[in-house]
């Protein structure tokens, strides 16, 4: 299972029949030796010259993760600014466990462990060299290939523990509720004549092509973005559905005009109609309007593996409210780590908060009363319900490694 941040496609490796020296300058102006790493070794050269860097990792909140389209999790965005300074793109390949991040290492797939491996379980003798990344604190740290000093030096040279904190900062950032530059207007324009916002009628003429209530739409157009089409967030999102543009490009929606009300909500109603027939085999329109909301949010490939889970553990795959805890327990290892889950590790209870409160707002368009949560989530505590299949004991998180 791997996720790709570039189609670039490596060069040929170093080493083979080729003998001959190589003079090579890397990013910080050293002058190295080529040729001189072990056969199917990745040299810094061979990466730059090749455009790719691969990391293997595991999922995770503080490893790896797709979030709205952008990879996060500590190990990542650490690993991103290391690709940044070679000046190369970055895959990332994941592993179930560290056996398979050893093997895979072992056999050439990729470049960097991006992992916290813990050093004295796994010894140099394994065939690693212990570089960049690392807690001192834990005795962890990232790892290449035994042999591959050039690619360790320059992760050592490159590494300082301040990096951390500054990896730390930006994703806080990305969560708080800044990180949409948005105005923020009224939920009505006017409630005594019934208008909810100056795009009600755009709502009303591309609704239908979602098949949904227009006021759903302005529900959820409320929640993307408090009705600004000039809203944008931290990862690219635009307009007054926040459309990325990769999925602008999808749904035919020209960059240009990603800003447009009309064109937005347009192509935000087809999308909504594609993932509607993704969730085909979700019976009743009404519960099927839930999973869409939820992959709008939180991805469809997660809000599948929620299912999955649920199927597993004898819960109906098809109705949300027996789903919902699955997506909440996408954020512990018990479940992101399942055989039946594909895609990891997600921000669950972000995207069951975004589906209640957008049930929440279309009751109140609607002037009925709100039902209440999907799921209760208690303050300051792990996502949890009578019906959870997770207590807030295992949802605490801890290393588990596989040798």
């Amino acid at each position: 299972m791997y996720v790709c941040f570039s189609f670039l496609a490596m060069s040929s490796c170093s080493g083979g029949d080729n003998k001959d020296e190589e003079k090579i300058v890397t990013p910080w102006g050293e002058v190295s030796t080529g040729g001189t790493e072990p056969e199917g070794r990745f040299t810094v050269g061979d990466i730059v010259s090749g455009g790719e860097l691969i990391a293997l990792t595991m999922t995770g909140p503080d490893t790896y993760y797709d979030y709205h389209g952008r990879g996060m999790g500590t190990q990542y965005l650490l690993c991103e600014r290391f690709a940044r300074r070679l000046g190369v793109s970055l895959r990332v390949e994941l592993c179930r466990d560290t056996a398979e991040m050893l093997s895979r290492l072992s056999a050439g797939d990729g470049d960097i462990i991006a992992f916290q491996l813990p050093k004295k379980q796994l010894k140099s003798s394994d065939g690693l060299i212990y570089c960049g990344a690392g807690v001192d604190s834990l005795g962890t740290q990232w790892a290449v290939a035994k042999g591959n000093h050039e690619l360790a030096d320059s992760l050592d040279a490159w590494f300082t523990p301040p990096l951390f904190a500054e990896v730390a900062a930006e994703q806080r950032l990305a969560f708080a509720s800044g990180a949409v530059r948005r105005h923020v207007y009224a939920p009505f324009l006017d409630r005594g004549r019934g208008v909810i916002s100056s795009y009600d009628h755009l709502f009303k003429k591309y609704a239908p092509t979602a098949r949904w209530d227009w006021r759903l739409m302005a529900a959820q157009c409320y929640q993307e973005s408090c009705f600004d089409p000039r809203a944008r967030s931290w990862a690219g999102a635009c307009g007054l559905m926040q459309i990325m543009p990769a999925t602008a490009d999808q749904l035919g929606l020209s960059r240009s005009a990603i800003y447009d009300p009309e064109q937005n909500i347009h192509a935000a109603a087809r999308y909504i109609a594609r993932l509607s027939k993704l969730f085909a085999d979700v019976p009743g329109a009404e519960e099927r309007r839930l999973f869409v909301l939820a992959a709008y949010n939180g991805g469809y490939h997660h809000i599948r593996d929620a299912m999955a889970l649920a199927r597993k553990h004898g819960k109906s795959p098809h109705r949300w409210k027996e789903v919902a805890p699955y997506v909440l327990g996408l954020e512990t290892p018990a479940f992101y780590n399942d055989p039946v889950v594909s895609h990891g590790y997600m921000r669950g209870s972000e995207t069951v908060g975004y589906v209640d409160r957008i049930r929440q707002r279309y009751a109140q368009y609607r002037g009925v009363p709100y039902s209440g949560n999907t799921v209760t989530i208690p303050s300051g505590q792990a996502p949890v319900d009578p019906g959870s299949p997770f207590t807030p004991k295992r949802a605490k998180r801890k290393h588990r490694f596989h040798i």
